[in-house]
This record gives structure tokens, sequence and C-alpha cells, in this order.
């Protein structure tokens, strides 16, 4: 096994620059494309591929945190009021089985398919802003998530993973690790408690902050409080939404995920939350089962958990009318301070674990009108985490024009999608579940 990739500062001669003392854009490989990345000497001058790093001295901070946390991102306020996207690339690359869906593949083929659509740094100057460096989540982050036995169970299980080079970590499904696994699925995390610091950081220097996207793996929505589950290791955006809370008193966190398949991991570490509305839309009867209509939360969170299975079959049509008609009436009646979104591209109709006929544009609409949402509900407070997507052309061409959906720029849909490929939707059953649900929640 190849050695675990982690991001790192940088060493200067032995020395920080005075100029570069407080923030640093430093020469170095990107990870995942090997481009050559240039200094410069004037950090207002935007207009190469930036890597953002911590260097916060005791006295210079630019993140809230309530509770005495560490910082792990101190950036200018420069940077954040002119960018557009904030994004966290964590590829996980020793985290890989051959042949499996969830791949190391992924990450990268998103990073190169933002590159050559110009959607990077690069390209983009101060609209886009890739963070580089980041700190892995720490264990006690995990832990309002997840139990301390599991967490100390997974990274024992690291040395027989070593030894075997592969090991299944899920008794009743295709969940593995490597020997890398655990360390990688921190650094996952932690990708996401950084954005969620920078867009926090962002809103308060103006009405229009940036939107965040976690392009992490491995996925998290079905990583259960207890264990792994469905290629999910530790639930990112569960531990997110809790770090929003703990650190930067952001009580009402609303979490949307679009993905193909529920997510049960998310529901089930939030059900008696009456502070987290959990919102789902998925295929009904996929994998892993759940997500029932009926299920609404308990004790103090009934009415806070809201699954939206649709039919097979379902598509641009179905998840017009599911945003119009349930996650915007939805989103409005909770008043979240932050929206967090478990973005799965599974769904899409070239994807191969699913029956749902989404395109690149209904990813662009989901995208859209979110990002308005949150502008309208909490200061435009959002942040998006990977979740499936398992064919790399739909995937990646999917979340570039979710990026430029975030960049008020036209749809370029029109070039991945083949309406040849796409058949009539159910109309009659995805009415009928859209009238259930909006009864049930008296929406």
């Amino acid at each position: 096994m190849g050695q675990l990739w982690g991001p790192s500062l940088p060493i200067l001669g032995g020395r920080i620059l005075p100029m570069l003392q407080r923030y640093c854009v430093f020469g170095s490989y990107h990870p995942l494309t090997r481009r050559r990345l240039h200094i410069n000497g004037k950090q207002q001058k935007l207009n190469r591929h930036w890597i953002a790093y911590s260097s916060a001295s005791d006295n210079e901070t630019s993140t809230s945190d309530i509770h005495g946390g560490r910082k792990d991102l101190d950036l200018p306020d420069s940077l954040l009021h002119d960018a557009r996207i904030l994004y966290c690339a964590s590829p996980a690359m020793g985290h890989n089985k051959e042949s499996h869906p969830e791949s190391n593949k992924r990450v990268p083929a998103i990073v190169d398919a933002l590159e050559k659509l110009e959607l990077t740094p690069k390209h983009r100057g101060s609209q886009v802003l890739e963070i580089q460096s980041f700190h892995p989540s720490s264990h006690d982050d995990v832990a309002r998530v997840h139990s301390r036995s599991y967490i100390t169970g997974l990274e024992k299980a690291m040395s027989r993973a070593s030894d075997e080079g592969l090991i299944f970590i899920e008794g009743t499904g295709p969940t593995y690790a490597t020997q890398t696994t655990f360390q990688e699925s921190l650094l996952s995390a932690g990708a996401g408690i950084t954005l969620v610091d920078s867009v926090v950081a962002a809103s308060k220097l103006g009405p229009n902050p940036p939107l965040g996207f976690a392009l992490v793996r491995p996925p998290g929505h079905h990583a259960v409080p207890e264990g792994p589950m469905g290629f999910c290791v530790f639930g990112n955006i569960a531990v997110a939404a809790r770090y929003a809370q703990h650190q930067h008193g952001l009580k009402r966190v609303m979490i949307i995920d679009f993905d193909v398949h529920h997510g049960n991991g998310t529901c089930d570490a939030f059900y008696d939350d009456p502070d987290i509305f959990f919102l789902s839309t998925h295929q009904l009867g996929s994998y892993p089962g759940t997500g029932k209509i009926h299920q609404v939360g308990q004790g103090n969170g009934e009415g806070t958990t809201l699954n939206l299975p649709l039919p097979g079959g379902a598509g641009d049509y179905a998840m017009r009318c599911a945003f119009d008609e349930i996650i915007a009436p939805a989103a409005q009646r909770f008043k979240p301070d932050i929206i967090l979104v478990s973005a799965g591209y599974d769904a899409h109709a070239l994807d191969p674990l699913a029956g749902l006929q989404f395109t690149t544009g209904t990813f662009y609409m989901l995208a859209a009108s979110i990002r308005q949402l949150a502008a309208e509900l909490c200061g435009s407070r959002c942040v998006f985490f990977l979740e499936g997507g398992y064919n790399l052309q739909s995937l990646s061409s999917s979340v570039a024009d979710t990026f430029r959906a975030f960049l008020g720029e036209p749809s370029l849909a029109a070039q991945f999608d083949d309406p040849a490929m796409l058949y009539e939707e159910p109309a009659r059953k995805i009415r009928d579940a859209i009238d259930k649900a909006r009864v049930l929640h008296s929406l």
C-alpha cells in the first residue's frame, strides 16, 4: 500500500517569509492532478491557483469559536469576501478496492472535470478558492455522532488491514477498509468542518458568502452511530452538523439529502432532535430499505424528519415539484441557521446503482434552488458534501454544473445530457407521493 497522503505546511528555507507570516500561497504539486502551483507575493491578486492553510497565531482568528476549540483555519477577510465557492478535496487515495463502485477514481474525476471546464481557482481567480491543507477531524468531533467504541474499534482494525491489505468492516454489506481508511476518513470529516468554519466566517463579512463543497470520500450518510454501512465510514455531514451547533452556536441545522439512497445514518443520528431537520428524497425500495414516508421523527424530534420516497423512473419533473412543494416550504417553516446538503449524484439516469433518471440539469436546478433558499433563510450559509455517484462521467459533469449554479452561471447540461436516454416519468405516482408528504407534514 502507498503511503497515506495528508496535507502539510510548506517549509520555506526553514523560515516563514515576513510577507507570508499570516497567510501563505505556496508552490507545490496538486495531489490529484500534479499541476504546478505558483507563489505570488501580492496576496490580493488572486489570478492563480490559490491554496489556503491554517497558520493562525494565538491572537489572530477569523472563525467564530464560542467554546474555545482549536482554530483549523485562518483566512484573510479579502479572500473570504471575494470568493463565491470554497471547496476541499479529500480523495482518500489509499482507501480503495479494485472494481468497487466507491473507488479512489471518483474525486480525481471531479477535479479533472472542474479543471477542464475552467471552474478552478487557476481560471476563476478570486471567485473560487480551494482550501487544500486542513486538519483531520478530532475523535471528539466524530464522537458527537458515533460511539467511542466504534471509533476506537476502527482505529485498532487498521493493524489488521495493514497485514491483510483489505478487510470488510460491515458484517452484511460491501463496506471495506484498508490500512489508511481511519485517517483518511478523519481527514474527510475534517474537510467538512473546515468548510463550515470558512462559510460561517465569510457570512460575517457580507450578505453573499461563498458556498462550500466538500469533495470527499468515503461518503458518510449511511454510517450509523454504532458503525459503518453502505460504503460509508463516518457521517461527514452529521459530524459537521453537530460541529456547527457546538462551535458556532448555529442551533437550527437543516440537512437536505438528494442521494438516490436514503441517508439512514444521518436520519438515525438526529431522529429525536428538534433542532436538526433531516429531509431526504430517495428511490422507493432502494438500499437500505429505510426512509418510509411515515417516519417523521420521534419524541421531541417528531416532525423534523421528512422522507420522500420517489418511484423508480422519477426525474427532473419529480424533483422540481419536490423542491417547490416540499423542500422549500419545509425549510421556510423550520428557519435554519445553516443548510447542509448530502449531495449524492447516483440518481442520475446513467448511474449503475439505482433507477431514477435525474440529469445534469436536475442537479443544476437543485444547486441553484438551494443556493437561493440559503440566501433567503440563513445568510447563504450552506455547505454541500459529496455522497454517492458511481458513473464517473455523470458524476463529474453534474458536480461541475453544481459549481456553475453556485456561480450563478448558465447550465452546460445540454452538452452532457442525451434526451434519448430518458423515458416518461410516472407522474401519477410522483404526485401521490408528494401530496401524501404535504398532508403528513402540513405543508
